[in-house]
This record gives structure tokens, C-alpha cells and sequence, in this order.
């Protein structure tokens, strides 16, 4: 248990860290920057979930697992279409980078995982990872966005990612008794 914590939480730290790296070190993201930052994190969630769905017994978290994976999906059609649509071609930056090499680091650490340790590690990763994705949404992706269908997709989504994060939040002290 306390092991899942510190993990949860040096993700968030790690996140928070390259947030405040990318504020103090380099200019703002670009909309194409933003579109790959986008597209990167809900990708390492649809991963996480489908990983959590072959790996859970439990009907909520396969439940919940099953909701990130149709959400972040929709997600990421619409942002695909719309970057299509824009003639913008998404660019990796140090966000979508580090947001992929730990979402890998994440997948590798709950694979070894098995029974109620994998369900609350993986229930507490989905409260870190969706704080941390509503932090980056406030405040760098939409204020920096300068697209206005951009910055539209990305307002519509933080409700999707709030609900999440309190369902999240729910399952966590259900599954934490």
C-alpha cells in the first residue's frame, strides 16, 4: 500500500517536475506541441486500461478500465480528426516525450503486479495520472492554445477527465477498505 502511494506520487512529482521545467526552460507549446501532448495522454491511459482489463477481476475497476479506454479513445478520434481537418501535423516535445516514457515505466510496473495490490495501484495511478492531466490542461494546454477549435476540444474534454478523476477517486477508497 504505502508502495503504491510513493509511486502514485513520485509520478505526479516527475509530471509536475517537466511541467515546471517546460514553463521555466522554454517557451510555450505550440498548438502542434499541444495536439501531440494531447493525443500522447490519452494513448498512455487507453494503454493502462486495456492492460488493467485483461489483468483485473474486479467488475468495477475492469468496469472502469473499460470507460477510460471508450473516453480516451473518443478523445483522441475527435483530436485526430480535428488536427487533420487543421492541416496541423502534431510534434513531440519534452510533455509528450516524458508523458510516453513514463507511461511506459507505469505499464512495466503494474505488469508485475497481480490481484487487489494490481487494482489499487492501478486505481491509485489513475487519481495521480488524472490530477496531472487536469493540471496540465489549466494550466498550459488551454491557455497556451491558440487555435480556437483546439482550445474548444481540449475545454470539452476537461469535464470527461473531471468525472474521471472523481469515479477514480471513488474506486480508490472502495477499493482501499
Amino acid at each position: 500500500m504505502l508502495k503504491s502511494l510513493i509511486l502514485a506520487l513520485a509520478v505526479l512529482a516527475a509530471f509536475s517536475t517537466v511541467q515546471a521545467q517546460e514553463k521555466a526552460y522554454s517557451p510555450p507549446p505550440t498548438d502542434a506541441q499541444i495536439a501531440m501532448i494531447a493525443v500522447t495522454a490519452n494513448s498512455v491511459d487507453i494503454d493502462v486500461a486495456k492492460m488493467a482489463d485483461q489483468k483485473t477481476t474486479n467488475k468495477a475497476v475492469k468496469e472502469f478500465a473499460a470507460t477510460m479506454v471508450r473516453d480516451h479513445t473518443a478523445v483522441n478520434t475527435k483530436a485526430t480528426a480535428l488536427v487533420k481537418k487543421l492541416g496541423v501535423t502534431p510534434e513531440e516535445s519534452d510533455t509528450s516525450k516524458s508523458l510516453k516514457s513514463d507511461g511506459d515505466k507505469k505499464m512495466a510496473q503494474l505488469m508485475a503486479l497481480t490481484g487487489a495490490e494490481f487494482n489499487k495501484a492501478y486505481i491509485d495511478n489513475e487519481v495521480s495520472y488524472h490530477e496531472a492531466v487536469m493540471g496540465v490542461l489549466d494550466n498550459t494546454l488551454i491557455p497556451n492554445t491558440k487555435n480556437a477549435e483546439l482550445k474548444v476540444l481540449l475545454e470539452s474534454a476537461r469535464p470527461i477527465f473531471a468525472s474521471h478523476l472523481e469515479h477514480a477517486k471513488k474506486l480508490q477508497a472502495s477499493i482501499s477498505k
